[in-house]
């Protein structure tokens, strides 16, 4: 059964840091001068209203855009300038807002393939089909803890929109990373869909951070630790939910239709 994410008073070790982080696309800065640091074993929120550059902040955090100015430190190793393959190899890996999964592929050989680079397979490309059989037991490991054991056969393109999300969190589990981003989960999910994925997050950030960009509010109020909220690129509020949320100026700029 899911526990409810708690709140110990000994702050975890910082694994993600920015400090100054600043995107200028000509004269439009996306984001400005934005200081975050991520912990381990917590789930960390951004959120804010569209435009506010949540999925700029990832990207740069990610190194598929190089920052105008600022720095990024994973693990205590400035990775500014490190290209993002090598940034993945270190332990920083992200999903995206569209499903990345291969769709003629089953569930158990979509997580098979992704455990190919953590156990050393996926440039030896002259073995047969058959080396994968040695990742069959982790990726049933991992399909299990994400409750698609019952799908496990079924082609990718046959899940649910849903349920293609979760293979894509079992996928991205196989990386074995020390910090996951998530960008936006829940998207498009059904509630039966949502709690399942919530669940899996709150199991996952027992043993690696988790930063996500999430607009589903009462998720982030059930499973986040800690909330950053963004408004035109800069650092409007943060805190626990419940600070966050009583913030006049967060209340102005993001949540008020949903307290209406």
């Amino acid at each position: 059964m899911a526990v409810a994410a708690t709140h110990n008073h000994a702050e975890p070790r910082v694994v993600l840091s920015a400090r100054g982080l600043t995107k200028q696309f000509g004269a439009f800065a996306a984001v400005k001068n934005v200081d975050l640091d991520v912990h381990h074993a917590r789930v960390h929120a951004l959120i804010g209203p569209n435009g506010a550059g949540k999925t700029t902040v990832f990207n740069l955090l990610t190194k598929f855009l190089q920052p105008t100015a600022g720095t990024i430190a994973l693990m205590g190793t400035d990775i500014t300038k490190t290209p993002p393959d090598k940034v993945a190899r270190m332990g920083l890996v992200r999903s995206f807002q569209i499903s990345a999964v291969f769709p003629h592929l089953s569930v158990l050989d979509n997580v098979r393939v992704a455990l190919q680079r953590p156990n050393g397979l996926s440039t030896q490309f002259w073995l047969p089909t058959s080396a994968l059989n040695r990742l069959t037991a982790r990726a049933d490991e991992l399909i299990e803890a994400v409750g698609l054991k019952r799908e496990r056969n079924s082609l990718a393109a046959d899940l649910s929109y849903g349920r293609k999300r979760v293979l894509e969190i079992a996928t991205t589990l196989a990386l074995d990373p020390q910090v996951l981003l998530l960008d936006e989960p829940m998207a498009g999910m059904g509630q039966e869909d949502i709690g399942t994925v919530s669940s899996i997050i709150r199991e996952v950030a027992k043993t690696r951070a988790v930063l996500m960009v999430e607009h589903n509010l009462s998720v982030v109020a059930d499973i986040c630790h800690h909330v950053t909220v963004l408004q035109r690129g800069e650092i409007l509020a943060e805190g626990d939910y419940a600070t966050v949320s009583q913030d006049e100026r967060v209340r102005l700029a993001y949540m008020g239709a949903e307290e209406a």
